[in-house]
């Protein structure tokens, strides 16, 4: 899943450095240029895309409420943005979905300025992307844009379970709490109060298996990613975001990747988040999906 050990370490990254140590990209050093290679690999430029009539979209796989597919068709917040974007340029939009890599600078790329190592080739626009200032200076060939809403850390809990007051930190030294695995959620938790909480840490494959087991009463209450949290609520359990004491990055805000070569498309992709933001169709792709909207920083 695309918010696992990778993307924990690229919106820490900023603050693990001293403050005020260095300004934005001093500390670091540039990449070698990519080789030439073809443009059908690469992408395309805008007004390639605009004659063609379609574009590509890049979204990570079995990733609800972002991404997925039923009975073949494409689903998810992240599916209605792309296509907003791709009516928006007048052209239609065509979906890969994704598995994660290892690291969030492989998905990158795979998905957006290289290739795949085995057939494939890359999209014209990545969705789901965390934005970063910092890590942005690490990954030269994309450029990061279309911040289109703010993600954060929460919690979802059977209120039978905790019927005076919801569940925090700390609750969990003498109840088990879900995570999955390998997530922001499971690092804070298991390291949170010098580690008081890990025994009562139960991971699972994925957001959607803690969930479940929530809803079966194998666990009370699980961490994770509160848009995931809430596709998977059912009656008698609720979502909340607590203060989460001692974490460096509790929020994050999404927006998608274009390869660094093709500015005029990054533009026309960014205004077209923008002026969705503006006219509220994103707030309402929220609505209808039962989600909480938070406005990104741009």
């Amino acid at each position: 899943m695309p918010l696992r050990r990778h993307l924990l370490a690229a919106l820490a990254a900023a603050v693990m450095l001293p403050a005020a140590a260095f300004a934005r990209c001093e500390n670091y050093t540039p990449q070698p240029r990519p080789q030439n290679v073809g443009r059908d690999i690469v992408g395309q430029s805008l007004d390639t895309i605009v004659e063609r009539g379609f574009m590509t979209f890049a979204l990570y796989a079995d990733l609800p409420p972002w991404s997925w597919q039923e009975d073949g068709e494409p689903r998810g917040v992240d599916v209605e943005i792309a296509r907003i974007i791709a009516e928006t340029i007048g052209v239609e939009p065509r979906f890969n979905f994704v598995a994660a890599a290892e690291t969030l600078e492989a998905d990158l790329r795979y998905q957006v300025w290289q290739g795949p190592v085995v057939d494939g080739a890359v999209s014209n626009v990545m969705m789901h992307v965390p934005y970063d200032s910092e890590f942005t200076c690490r990954v030269e060939q994309v450029a990061f844009t279309g911040q289109a809403y703010t993600e954060r850390l929460a919690i979802a809990y059977r209120e039978e379970a905790y019927p005076d007051t919801a569940p925090t930190a700390p609750f969990f030294r003498f109840d088990r709490i879900g995570v999955e695995n390998d997530t922001i959620a499971d690092f804070y938790m298991s390291s949170f109060a010098g580690g008081q909480m890990r025994e009562n840490v139960v991971r699972f494959p994925d957001v959607q298996d803690a969930m479940a087991a929530m809803r079966d009463g194998e666990i009370n209450a699980v961490m994770g990613p509160r848009g995931q949290l809430e596709h998977g609520t059912g009656e008698g359990i609720a979502v909340h975001t607590p203060p989460m004491a001692g974490l460096a990055v509790g929020d994050w805000t999404v927006g998608l990747a274009v390869h660094f070569a093709w500015r005029p498309l990054g533009y026309a992709v960014d205004d077209a988040v923008w002026a969705a933001l503006d006219d509220g169709r994103i707030e309402a792709i929220f609505e209808r999906h039962g989600l909480t909207f938070e406005p990104p920083e741009r």
